[in-house]
């Protein structure tokens, strides 16, 4: 067996903290350490040692005081209610301790304490969609991109809301410690390993906003029912032309109208709204049958394999057969 260097992993815990985003990241970390004993050492420290309660009021007690651990190798900061209105005894601890460790990770509105500490100038980071404009507004030397789930440079490493904590600790548990023990953690925890961090935080449903004009409505998502025969709902029907023309046709408005109108309602063009259901209908296929690339791309509204591969690397970092590699369910395997 590969011998690993033991990592110490502190994190830190304070009032109004969002519970899933340290429980989330914790359960990784222990899987792999279950699995591969040796490799991590997990503490939890409030900044003065008192136990914490979290935004869903459950009470969290800590193993000792910020100022009572020794420097980690990976410091991990959770989000919440209380990364927004922080005790600014945290923020002066965070502003000295927080440059010492190898590897420094937020999740979710933690990358906010990050920020306000002064961690993040200069760096390419991500946070929870909801608060990816304040944070740039607030701190404009941080580069914030609202969109990946995770993003992972030099020793920082940001995530997305919640269950994206999951993601990241994944993807440095393949980084310490190989595919195999990442992916055994991953199956007994029931999820995917793994969800590329250039991930949309979105599906298209949730990007765009549902349209209230009826024409656009029924042409968005076909609602309410059509007659029979009618068709046209660009989430149910990837494959047929969504050219603005014709969607603008259906609609019974001028293309120019339809275009400006559509993205008026929803948020975004009828082109990226098209590209997002294209892209989630391939991966669902991708995910959940057998067919092979070349039919999915038809099925999808690309048209080529060659056209699909393309969108892929461009949203998700990844060629179609790897993306179908990596998220193909698995038997669960236990961690004992």
């Amino acid at each position: 067996m590969a011998q690993h260097t033991l990592r110490s992993l502190l994190v830190v815990l304070f009032d109004d903290m969002q519970s899933l985003d340290v429980t989330g990241p914790v359960e990784v970390f222990t899987g792999a350490e279950a699995c591969s004993p040796g490799t991590y050492r997990i503490r939890t420290a409030s900044l003065d040692g008192a136990p914490v309660r979290t935004s869903s009021g459950l009470t969290v007690v800590p193993d000792a005081a910020l100022t009572d651990e020794p420097m980690p190798h990976t410091l991990i900061v959770p989000g919440g209610a209380g990364s927004r209105r922080p005790d600014p005894g945290l923020i002066d601890w965070l502003r000295a301790h927080g440059p010492r460790p190898e590897r420094l990770v937020s999740v979710c509105t933690g990358a906010i304490l990050l920020a306000r500490a002064g961690l993040l100038d200069g760096h390419r980071v991500t946070t929870h969609w909801a608060y990816s404009e304040k944070l740039a507004r607030d701190h404009p030397a941080v580069e914030v991109d609202p969109d990946p789930i995770y993003v992972r440079g030099g020793d920082i490493a940001t995530s997305a809301g919640v269950t994206a904590g999951i993601d990241l600790a994944l993807a440095l548990v393949e980084e310490d410690l190989g595919r195999d023990v990442a992916l055994t953690v991953a199956r007994h925890l029931v999820v995917f390993l793994r969800r590329p961090g250039n991930q949309a935080q979105f599906s298209a449903q949730l990007v765009a906003q549902t349209a209230r004009r009826e024409p656009l409505r029924e042409v968005q998502l076909g609602v309410p029912p059509r007659p029979l025969g009618r068709r046209g709902r660009i989430t149910e029907h990837p494959a047929d032309d969504l050219s603005v023309e014709t969607l603008a046709a259906r609609a019974r408005l001028s293309p120019r109208h339809f275009a400006r109108a559509f993205q008026a309602e929803t948020g975004t063009t009828p082109g990226r709204y098209v590209d997002r259901v294209r892209l989630e209908h391939a991966r669902r296929l991708l995910e959940d049958t057998p067919d092979g690339v070349e039919e999915i791309s038809r099925a999808s509204g690309y048209g080529t394999p060659e056209a699909m591969r393309r969108a892929f690397v461009k949203a998700l970092g990844a060629p179609p057969a790897e993306y179908r590699r990596r998220f193909r369910p698995a038997p669960a395997v236990p961690v004992n």
